[in-house]
């Protein structure tokens, strides 16, 4: 009986045989196998794979299947990208479309501006007219209330109490912003001095700050109305805005050494770029943008403390000038046993108004800054 391992063809190869006397492999019967391991599928690469170890050839095979999911997860990303890309402005702006309190807010807000703007279109009538219905019916006890052509009735002058609602939106508008513009100024120049140049400069000019900030706000601008010989509009101005300098200086100044010590200014500073250049091109400009929601929040603030300042006998003394704190304290004190609503249209104004920047303020600070979103 003939031992199988003995027969040609079959299992081992006899002694001495050589290669050449072996049975070729039929090409169309052999599996051909892709560098992945499935059968069935001719390789990539027959040539680059010739010689190859199994070791590399698992390193081939699995470097192919990378390259494959890097492919398809490019696609995806470029499917699913914005082509454009989103700002930190656009971004804010869509979060503040969505968000009800910021909504409530520039309605409010909106509102005040357009009443401000086109007060002398709005208002029936001149705000220090007189009028002959009114005065006959004037007496010390009894002030006119709601009559045909005059909604809000009688002032105790006699003029129209609408109309000089209307106008003082107009004066408190002017008082606000001009505040708020000079307070702006002079924080952002004294911030700004102070977290670029540092050293001394910022030791001395934060103390200065330190000490206005230790003082109420409307302790200090009660005491820089009282230092001027004489009280009027631009007192009042000067006084708020003063009290604000020192809030818009310590928040850009926080900006700035920010700023400093980030790659892009470092990378500027290494490229050799003069040191004014980097503070007006690169760190300014990055720093802008908390100081700017602060003065929406600081815009509500001095319209209370103009109000305030009116209302305390420290603003403009003229009585023909319509504006709320001035209405509030003069008209509202004095006649409130007589005809309360002299005080609670202004000072419902006056709440309002400062609620509505409050809020558009509040929500701009949480869409910009990603640390006081909640």
């Amino acid at each position: 009986m003939t031992d199988p391992t003995t027969r040609p063809g079959v299992g081992k190869p006899r002694t001495g045989d050589s290669p050449a006397d072996q049975p070729a492999a039929d090409p169309a019967e052999t599996p051909t196998t892709d560098p992945t391991g499935t059968p069935g599928e001719s390789p990539a690469d027959p040539a680059g794979e010739a010689g190859e170890s199994p070791a590399q050839r698992r390193e081939r095979s699995i470097g192919r299947l990378g390259d494959r999911k890097r492919a398809r997860l490019d696609e995806l990303a470029r499917a699913t990208a914005d082509p454009g890309g989103v700002s930190l402005y656009r971004d804010a702006l869509r979060r503040l479309r969505r968000n009800p309190v910021a909504i409530v807010g520039a309605v409010i807000v909106g509102l005040f501006v357009l009443v401000a703007i086109f007060a002398p279109l709005i208002a029936p009538h001149d705000p220090v007219q007189r009028f002959d219905e009114l005065t006959r019916d004037l007496t010390v006890d009894s002030i006119p209330g709601a009559t045909a052509g005059h909604p809000f009735g009688s002032d105790p002058l006699g003029r129209d109490f609408l109309s000089r609602m209307i106008h003082g939106s107009r004066q408190t508008l002017f008082v606000g912003v001009l505040a708020t513009l000079i307070g702006l100024t002079l924080g952002v120049l004294l911030g700004a001095i102070a977290g670029a140049f540092g050293g001394w400069i910022d030791v001395v000019l934060m103390r200065l700050t330190d000490v206005m900030l230790a003082l109420p706000s409307l302790l200090l601008a009660i005491t820089l109305v009282a230092m001027a010989s004489r009280s009027s509009q631009w007192t009042v101005i000067f006084a708020v805005a003063i009290v604000s300098v020192p809030i818009f200086a310590r928040l850009l100044r926080g900006s700035m050494l920010a700023q400093r010590e980030s790659d892009h200014v470092l990378a500027a500073r290494a490229l050799g770029v003069k040191e004014h250049n980097i503070v007006l091109r690169h760190m300014l400009p990055n720093s802008l943008t908390a100081v700017i929601v602060q003065a929406t929040l600081t815009f509500a603030v001095a319209i209370l403390d103009a109000a305030a300042l009116s209302f305390l006998g420290l603003g403009d003394p003229d009585i023909n000038r319509a504006e709320w704190g001035l209405m509030l304290g003069v008209d509202g004190q004095r006649y409130f046993e007589v005809r309360p609503e002299l005080a609670y249209y202004p000072a419902l104004a006056i709440i309002v108004v400062a609620l509505g920047f409050t809020l558009l303020g509040e929500a701009m600070r949480e869409a910009i800054d990603p640390k006081n979103r909640r």
